[in-house]
């Protein structure tokens, strides 16, 4: 997609609902998310080489996220503002706290609030896909990240993590500790681009090799793990045959750690996860934990990558239509072994997490952690 915003008038738009704006970012902030409680990771910016294109100085952009709860999320938000503010623009946030129709609320109030491009992130196509045709007709670049809106919404630039490269990672990890023809413990829900993908590939899994699922559970909420856990503990106390629990989202994988804990004899039930942070790292290091590995990215990093990516959009300088972020993954030796404790000695034993060589040009700066 090559198509270039006229900036202009629409800043002049932005600049009359500026008073909206900011009631909008201050109501909108997630538990636990106002802007005192961010991540304390700070990036640092590459230095640029060109001039920025002119019609992308001053731009104003928002982002319209399903949810801001929990780490992985938070982490991300951080990352999106600090690529904002290193290229000067400025940033409005919307937060539905997990509810779809105040999603779909806060991205017309997005678009009519006159900004130049919007980061549509998580929710559900439905929802979304009125308002994203809605902007793309006013002229606003759209990125959307892990929720699948190209097919109802033509010119959106799609950009998510590489579920299936992320899954197959953990789940070959899990086969190699278990084996073939195994009682198995799923967490999941449908309906989440990322978690129907990674949902896909476990049925996969599941089929070559043996494993009897025998629970699917889990609760996607502004409080997942906490909502999970009791399910994970029924559904582990009904099933104690058990051997493993794949938990693909950090939020389900911490509600299944509670969860189990509350069930007597599940000691040597083994859980496999997605996603990183500093509390992850800190449950899969500790003695007797039970997360034996997880498929990461840096949520820092990705926010700050998207944030390019829709850049170099507004520039009509993006020849894709979709951009992935490769995983990797961590293991709890790996952890012990390199002494591992947090996200800065994680990315300096894994500097691939950074993701400095996506959606790059010689003026955008870029935010590396």
């Amino acid at each position: 997609m090559k198509r270039m915003t006229s900036p202009s008038p629409r800043r002049l738009a932005a600049a009359g609902a500026a008073g909206l704006a900011s009631v909008l970012v201050l109501s909108a902030c997630s538990q636990g998310e106002p802007a005192a409680q961010e991540s304390s990771d700070t990036g640092t910016a590459s230095e640029v080489t060109e001039e920025m294109p002119a019609e992308l100085v001053g731009a104003t952009i928002a982002i319209v996220q399903q949810s801001g709860q929990g780490d992985y999320f938070q982490q991300y938000l951080n990352g999106t503002r600090q690529q904002a503010e290193a290229l000067d623009f400025e940033l409005s946030v919307f937060d539905a706290q997990g509810d779809n129709a105040t999603q779909a609320t806060q991205l017309e109030q997005a678009v009519s609030s006159g900004v130049d491009a919007i980061i549509v992130r998580h929710g559900f196509p439905d929802t979304l896909c009125p308002g994203v045709n809605d902007a793309i007709d006013e002229g606003i670049t759209v990125v959307a990240y892990d929720v699948n809106v190209s097919e109802c919404a033509e010119g959106v630039v799609q950009t998510q993590q590489s579920d299936e490269i992320m899954a197959q990672l953990v789940l070959d990890r899990m086969h190699q500790d278990i084996g073939d023809d195994v009682p198995v413990g799923y967490v999941n829900v449908e309906g989440i681009a990322p978690l129907d993908r990674r949902d896909a590939v476990w049925r996969e899994y599941v089929s070559d090799n043996g494993w009897e699922q025998l629970f699917k559970t889990g609760s996607f909420t502004s409080s997942s793990a906490s909502d999970s856990a009791p399910m994970v503990a029924a559904a582990a106390q009904a099933n104690p045959s058990i051997t493993a629990v794949y938990a693909p989202y950090d939020e389900f994988t911490k509600g299944t750690l509670t969860g189990l804990d509350q069930v007597s004899g599940s000691e040597d039930v083994l859980v496999y996860g997605a996603d990183i942070s500093n509390a992850d790292l800190e449950l899969i290091r500790a003695d007797g934990s039970r997360w034996v590995a997880t498929g990461a990215t840096d949520p820092n990093a990705i926010g700050a990558a998207v944030v390019r990516t829709l850049a170099l959009s507004m520039a009509g300088e993006l020849d894709e239509e979709l951009v992935e972020f490769p995983p990797v993954l961590v293991t709890q030796e790996m952890l012990r072994e390199d002494d591992i404790r947090n996200m800065d000695d994680l990315r300096a034993a894994v500097p691939e997490l950074n993701l400095s060589q996506v959606s790059t040009a010689g003026w955008l700066p870029v935010i590396s952690f």
